[in-house]
């Protein structure tokens, strides 16, 4: 289909959504129903039927994680917009990411998307998909707009419990899948299973792994690490014993007065722009609740970068780096 063709067609139907009018858009049809090696792909993402008919090839990106994941299996030119990043590329990406065209530092709205003209969005988390957001996902497919959710954060019975490395393999493929990459994806796994396999965590026993406290964000009441999301798993690989382990969550909010209680030997603090590894650093060091944590009088600190926490291609990296920091603690 004439891409100007497409254009009006996906902005006069965006129009009808956001006005909300009752009436429904036509879908509009694929650029190329040809019957591609692997298509058309069909999956269950978040409980939603996902089918991909052909390649998609406008693809617009929100957080890290999914734009990140792009880049490394070499789909950069596909990425017609990106947004809510949460932090600067790692530096192996930098050139691949250097005209990334970032149309947002938040969640951006359905006109700003739409106008972009994308027949897919690969959203990091699956609030992205909202009527005040991108648009919902049932709306979008009847605009002929494809959507998929990073699978660790899918909610409810659809939610990774506990989120492995192997589920984050498994995104890498199915995304390699969806957009014609199965080779790139295939690769990008087996150097990452490479890499964890290489590692040598802290300790393996947990009694011999020093405890550790994963701090997100918050200074009166403190947003942690639980039990089965990434940073259980990140600190699991490096050989670190979470003392919110037993909690049944991704992440959670707990009282300073547990952490105290518990006492961790460290504590490992996401650096995000927002709320910054020494933000929390003073926070701790200040305040004369915290201040006598032996984990704080002792500066037994690990930094890890927000984009690298969440479930994508870098949470390797950031179990090698804690065991790294850790290592240099020690000595």
């Amino acid at each position: 289909m004439n891409r100007r063709i497409v254009a009006a067609a996906v902005l006069a139907a965006s129009a009808v959504l956001l006005g909300g009018c009752a009436a429904s858009p036509a879908p509009l049809a694929p650029e190329s129903a040809s019957s591609a090696p692997g298509y058309p792909v069909s999956l269950t993402n978040c409980g939603t039927a996902v089918t991909v008919a052909a390649e998609p090839r406008r693809v617009v990106t929100i957080k890290s994680s999914a734009t990140e994941l792009m880049l490394a299996l070499g789909l950069g030119d596909r990425i017609v917009g990106s947004a809510f990043l949460d932090g600067p590329l790692p530096a192996d990406l930098e050139a691949a990411g250097s005209a990334l065209n970032v149309i947002s530092d938040f969640l951006p709205g359905q006109e700003a998307v739409l106008g972009l003209t994308p027949d897919f969005i690969y959203g990091g988390w699956e609030s992205n998909f909202s009527a005040d957001g991108v648009g919902e996902r049932d709306a979008l497919e009847k605009l002929g707009v494809g959507s998929y959710v990073s699978p660790a954060a899918c909610k409810g019975d659809e939610m990774p419990d506990p989120l492995t490395f192997d589920s984050v393999f498994a995104e890498i493929s199915e995304a390699g899948q969806i957009f014609g990459a199965t080779d790139a994806a295939a690769s990008l796994v087996a150097s990452l299973q490479a890499d964890l396999a290489d590692l040598t965590p802290a300790a393996t026993s947990d009694t011999a792994k020093p405890t550790a406290l994963w701090y997100s964000s918050g200074t009166d009441t403190p947003y942690v690490g639980a039990g089965i999301g990434s940073p259980e798993m990140i600190m699991d690989a490096a050989g670190l014993r979470n003392i919110f382990h037993e909690v049944h969550d991704t992440w959670t909010s707990v009282g300073w007065e547990s952490i105290i209680e518990a006492n961790p030997s460290v504590i490992v603090l996401v650096d995000a722009t927002w709320n910054t590894a020494a933000d929390k650093i003073a926070n701790l060091e200040s305040s004369a609740a915290t201040q006598g944590l032996d984990a704080v009088v002792n500066k037994r600190y690990i930094v890890l970068p927000f984009a690298s926490t969440e479930a994508g291609i870098r949470n390797v990296e950031a179990s090698a780096s804690a065991i790294d920091q850790l290592a240099a603690l020690n000595k």
